[in-house]
């Protein structure tokens, strides 16, 4: 094992003595009170089968087989979350098939980012984690389920999920994916149509051919963003079946699995196996290195914060900083290539990239997953055998080195994550899609206090010139942390005519941003009185990603002068503000994970 893993992993552990040690002492009272439909009254029990068919009624009243509770986000705006109206038919056909039954235990809000970017909703996607997080925990709190199958994909879905699962983790839990759609238009000439069209190339009917020949049709987006992103930890922190992250939706196979994963969820129930002999500080680690080794989304420097926390884990981007420093890039997925994740998964996927991490010792191998006790089970992939499903190993070579590298011959030797600190705060920057030499930028700094003020100056010609765009008051108390995604365009097309330009902001940009150096969830916020709130317009910002710096030349006796402003009018749109009073309050920075408010301890 890489002796960076162990040191981070064994300071996890110690960092997360006291806490982890108090969340397995209720998930072990939870055990023993036995808080499952055996411990219900008979009253209850008529409530929860009313409507079930007879035979499952006969099953459920011997009481001697398990009852699976699904957790749904399906809903058919979300092309990622469409294909999950049939599931929970093929679960209850599976589960009978064994002796088991299923039922629904409720749904959750599942919102696309892709529609609200840059709208007033965007207001609400960080926000929905807790309110995903919470309803999971609603529809688990009946009491009548021994296992528990969550369907979701998108953004802050899967996130959502596992937080509300972790409160029931005295339950065993497998997590069943969608997958991704087939590919379309290439990413970088989707990309390109957008810079067109942020410059008044081409006009509106050629950007919605150009997105819609992209996304047009049912599965996740095909793109290595925070969607794929949790698809890829799910697997290597061992809670999907091996192989099961980017199996198109309505297929054969992806319906194989998917009947599978509930019956491995009965099997697991009958064990005594549960969530939490899954997701310990070893699984928390694996879920680092895998995002890393791929180029993953920026948003997981939150939510993974958020999701080991729900388990008593403490976990903070110095973990980040220092596994990225020693895990290699292996993986070349847009934002971070040309390829999609089809084009990932056909060259080997998963199964090819834990076998290399795993023989590299940079994963934990001895860990329990929903199919066994060691992570190498998840090194062979899954096919249809004469109409059976069945695994076998992954071929030795990738089918695809350009997309996807052996460890002996990565695409970088780090992760291309890193940790960013100075007099402005300390922020996340992700490089591996930045070239090198866009790392380094020096230039003044343009307040604004909100990204359309930014694309009202470009459209005005105000841009033409190497600048820091320096955007306030974005941070999780300030309007909800939306996404700024609808930037990358505009600054794209600058960097490309020679400026030097970079970004520095307490906000958040897409997972599916690359190649303009952005330094970003700087903590502390704004409006919690941090030191980005200094800066003025003019002010030299120097944005280091080699070194991990970002600061403001700014003489020091000045700076420790100068005050915080507040917003002159409120910044939010009014969705945040409005629906969500109470979770801005109590909302923790960053660092901290951005929105515990209602499962952290």
């Amino acid at each position: 094992m890489h002796a960076t893993l162990q040191r981070v992993t064994d300071r996890i552990i110690e960092r997360s003595k006291t806490t982890r040690a108090a969340w397995l002492q209720r998930m072990q009272a939870a055990r023993l009170s036995n808080t499952t439909r055996s411990s219900i009254s008979c009253t209850n029990v008529a409530h929860a089968y009313a409507a079930m068919p007879a035979n499952d009624k006969l099953v459920l009243k011997a009481a001697r087989r398990p009852n699976l509770g699904i957790v749904t986000s399906y809903n058919d705006m979300l092309s990622a979350h469409q294909p999950y109206e049939h599931y929970p038919e093929l679960v209850r056909q599976a589960a009978r098939e064994v002796g088991a039954t299923a039922q629904v235990a409720g749904a959750t809000p599942a919102m696309c980012d892709g529609v609200t970017q840059g709208q007033p909703g965007m207001e609400l996607s960080l926000f929905s984690r807790d309110v995903i997080a919470m309803s999971t925990a609603i529809a688990l709190s009946h009491q009548t389920f021994d296992a528990g199958l969550y369907l979701g994909v998108c953004d802050k879905i899967v996130p959502g999920l596992l937080i509300g699962a972790l409160r029931f983790a005295h339950l065993p839990a497998v997590f069943v994916p969608a997958g991704p759609m087939a590919s379309g238009i290439s990413n970088s000439e989707k990309a390109r149509i957008r810079q067109l069209y942020a410059e008044g190339k081409v006009d509106r009917d050629a950007l919605l051919e150009s997105e819609m020949a992209s996304y047009h049709g049912a599965g996740t987006c095909t793109f290595y963003g925070t969607a794929n992103s949790n698809q890829m930890l799910m697997e290597i922190m061992g809670l999907h079946l091996p192989g099961a992250a980017f199996v198109s939706p309505n297929t054969p196979l992806r319906d194989a699995l998917t009947r599978a994963a509930a019956q491995r969820a009965v099997a697991l129930s009958e064990a005594g196996h549960t969530l939490a002999d899954v997701i310990n500080e070893r699984s928390i680690v694996n879920g680092l290195v895998g995002l890393l080794a791929t180029g993953g989304s920026t948003n997981h420097t939150i939510h993974l914060v958020a999701m080991a926390r729900a388990a008593g884990i403490q976990i903070n981007w110095d973990d980040f900083n220092d596994l990225s420093a020693v895990v290699p890039l292996l993986a070349r997925v847009y934002p971070n290539g040309k390829a999609d994740v089809n084009h990932f998964h056909a060259a080997g996927g998963m199964a090819f990239l834990i076998r290399e991490l795993l023989d590299a010792g940079l994963l934990h191998e001895q860990v329990q997953t929903v199919v066994g006790n060691s992570l190498r089970d998840y090194t062979r992939e899954p096919w249809l055998d004469n109409g059976q499903l069945a695994w076998r190993d992954v071929p030795l070579a990738s089918g695809d080195a350009s997309v996807l590298a052996p460890a002996s011959s990565p695409f970088s030797a780090d992760g291309g994550l890193r940790l960013l600190s100075g007099n402005l705060g300390r922020a996340v920057i992700k490089v591996s899609a930045v070239a090198a030499e866009h790392r380094v930028v020096r230039a003044p700094a343009i307040l604004f206090d909100h990204q359309d003020a930014l694309l009202a100056a470009f459209k005005r010609g105000e841009l033409e010139r190497d600048f820091v765009a320096v955007i306030r008051f974005q941070g999780p108390r300030a309007n909800g942390m939306p996404e700024l995604h609808k930037l990358t365009p505009t600054l794209a097309v600058l960097q490309e005519r020679g400026f030097k330009v970079a970004l520095v902001t307490d906000g958040r940009m897409s997972g599916a941003s690359g190649k303009v150096p952005a330094a970003i969830h700087m903590t502390p916020e704004v409006l919690s009185g941090g030191p980005l709130g200094k800066v003025r317009d003019g002010d030299l910002i120097v944005l280091d990603a080699e070194a991990g710096t970002v600061h403001a030349e700014v003489d020091a006796a000045e700076w420790a002068q100068r005050d915080v402003p507040t917003p002159h009018t409120d910044t939010t749109y009014g969705f945040g503000r409005e629906l969500f009073t109470g979770m801005r309050q109590h909302a923790s920075d960053a660092e901290s994970g951005a929105m515990t408010f209602a499962f952290s301890d």
